[in-house]
């Protein structure tokens, strides 16, 4: 099968549209109320959505924007968000498709830039920070939340193994250094850096995905045979329920001159 890794993302997710807009990791959670956060600090701003998913971070910006532009490369995806939209009265919610690395937008086009659990299923996530910095106006703000690699090879190569598991369409979580030096790179000053601890079920977790049940059992037998230093850090529990570290990158782009 010769498929591209955009073709594997939006097969991936396409059919589990509806799974992402009622899952409560989702739907829920402090990185969710620290994105809306930054909207509300910009009120009537223009706010890129970028991988929007279900749409929980237009939804929670839209009551403060003056337009959100929720842009995702799975139509089924942006259909489930432009019917809530409207089924919520969002008037101010569009949709655009496209991947991250090649934004059809222009230079100094937003106000605010927002991303939630999407840049670990970038092909290229030192471009996709290029593109967010590129279409932000100088003196714009960006807000990337996603889950981040551990700090240890041990553990990292573990979580990247059951993500990878779970999902095929996964690329990697990236560290929290790794974050920072690829946002200075694209021309964006992290400001703020701030830590969640997020609790993932692990029946809704792999049930999000429709998971094959071969990959399940590769999981939970991976899970059973690692050290005790990885079940500790993950908070593993008998049923395969674990805990991820999940952080949110807050950066500025500097003024022109």
């Amino acid at each position: 099968m010769n498929r591209s890794h955009e073709t594997l993302v939006e097969s991936q997710f396409g059919s589990r549209a509806g799974a992402y807009l009622t899952s409560e990791v989702h739907a829920h959670g402090a990185d969710l109320e620290a994105l809306t956060e930054l909207a509300r600090r910009r009120p009537g701003a223009r706010i890129l959505d970028l991988g929007c998913g279900g749409g929980h971070v237009s939804f929670g910006a839209a009551p403060h924007a003056g337009e959100v532009v929720a842009y995702d490369l799975s139509t089924d995806m942006l259909a489930v968000v432009e019917a809530t939209a409207k089924e919520r009265g969002l008037r101010n919610v569009n949709t655009r498709q496209g991947t991250a690395e090649d934004l059809p937008f222009e230079d100094a086009s937003f106000d605010v830039v927002l991303s939630r659990y999407s840049a670990h299923h970038w092909r290229d996530f030192a471009g996709g920070l290029r593109e967010a910095a590129r279409v932000l106006k100088p003196g714009g703000v960006a807000g990337f939340v996603d889950a981040v690699a551990p700090g240890t090879a041990l553990r990292d190569t573990f979580f990247q193994t059951i993500e990878m598991l779970r999902d095929p369409s996964h690329v990697r979580d990236y560290a929290r250094a790794e974050w920072e030096a690829c946002l200075a790179a694209a021309g964006l000053v992290c400001e703020t850096t701030r830590r969640f601890r997020v609790r993932l079920d692990f029946t809704s977790w792999v049930g999000r995905m429709a998971t094959p049940d071969a990959q399940v059992a590769a999981i939970r037998a991976l899970q059973k045979a690692v050290s005790s230093d990885v079940t500790s850090y993950f908070e593993t529990t008998p049923d395969g329920s674990f805990s991820i570290d999940v952080a949110l990158f807050e950066a500025g782009k500097m003024p022109a001159g």
